[in-house]
């Protein structure tokens, strides 16, 4: 990979960002509105006699949630750029190879990452005074899954706007409140439907949001949880990497460009 390469995708993303200031809402509004929801939900629940510790649960769910939906949508937003700008075909026309723009987006990603990620623990101890660092250095592998994970879904979604077109754009948001009910964000797995259990057990997130409620509970970090974590995690990135390798084929051999030039 050429790391000039990479970071002029940098660059060109960060240029669209200065000139887009709405482009700032997955950065600072989302996040205090998901910070202000779920930490106002905890409160009304205290306050009418239930358990103080429900506040913690949902605060460090929503706020460890957004490590994966923040890696996800830059991903996915890093590729939608280039077909809502009629960009794409100028795109693959260039010296940059698919790797070197995946990590040109991802080096992004990490950026927005970090940004939305000091907004919302501000908001957190400002408002509620919850503090996520108090959980420890455990948090950085629970971190490190998500992370991942929403690096696998964004693949998985270029994927499949690659094959079925800009008609699955919806699927970069939706995905992320299937994955939320699904993974046990704020409640243990054993509360979801019986039916839905073992789809959740196979999800790598699952395993993340278990090990930070271990940690919230004043356990030490469950190695257990990370390493089934970290191979699911692994699968699912293999996985998606695979698929959207195979629809990009697909993309050139068919001629799919054109719907988006």
């Amino acid at each position: 990979m050429n790391p000039r390469r990479i970071a002029t995708v940098v660059r060109r993303h960060i240029y669209v960002l200065r000139r887009s200031p709405h482009r700032f809402f997955d950065l600072t509004v989302w996040p205090l509105l998901d910070v202000l929801l779920f930490g106002s939900l905890g409160a009304y629940v205290a306050q009418q006699g239930g358990t103080k510790a429900g506040a913690p649960y949902l605060l460090a769910g929503i706020l460890m949630f957004h490590v994966l939906y923040q890696i996800q949508i830059a991903i996915c937003t890093g590729f939608m750029e280039e077909t809502w700008s009629r960009n794409l075909l100028n795109v693959m026309t260039t010296p940059v190879t698919e790797g070197e723009y995946i990590a040109g987006v991802g080096v992004f990603g990490l950026a927005k990452l970090v940004v939305a990620m000091v907004v919302l623990a501000l908001i957190a101890f400002g408002f509620f005074g919850f503090d996520l660092t108090s959980v420890g250095w455990g948090l950085i592998p629970v971190a490190a899954l998500l992370m991942v994970s929403g690096w696998a879904i964004g693949l998985t979604v270029i994927g499949l706007m690659l094959r079925y077109g800009q008609s699955a754009e919806i699927l970069a948001w939706g995905i992320n409140f299937l994955v939320m009910a699904l993974s046990g964000v704020f409640n243990p797995v054993e509360s979801i439907p019986a039916i839905l259990q073992p789809l959740s057990r196979v999800l790598p997130t699952t395993h993340a949001f278990n090990a930070l409620r271990d940690m919230l509970d004043g356990k030490p970090l469950p190695l257990g949880e990370i390493a089934i974590g970290l191979v699911s995690a692994i699968a699912c990135a293999g996985a998606a990497m695979w698929f959207a390798t195979r629809m990009l084929r697909t993309f050139r051999r068919r001629g799919f460009v054109t719907r988006f030039s």
